[in-house]
């Protein structure tokens, strides 16, 4: 299992694999970097606001640790 696969809870509570949060975190930065929007991976659909951009970021450091 990669260092960087992680599972997030999407909006309705259910798990969506991420296989790789550095490129997660590097597409809601092009194309979410402020305001909310929505963000649909692999079918599941999560609001991303400044509260998910920073729970991304807290994983990375987390991870990076």
């Amino acid at each position: 299992m990669s260092d960087y696969k992680v599972i997030l809870k999407d909006d309705d509570g259910n798990d969506c694999l991420v296989e790789n949060i550095l490129d997660f975190q590097k597409h809601i930065i092009t194309h979410h970097s402020s305001g909310v929007s929505i963000h649909e991976e692999n079918g599941h659909y999560f609001r991303v606001d400044d509260a998910f951009r920073n729970k991304i970021l807290n994983i990375i450091k987390e991870i990076q640790e």
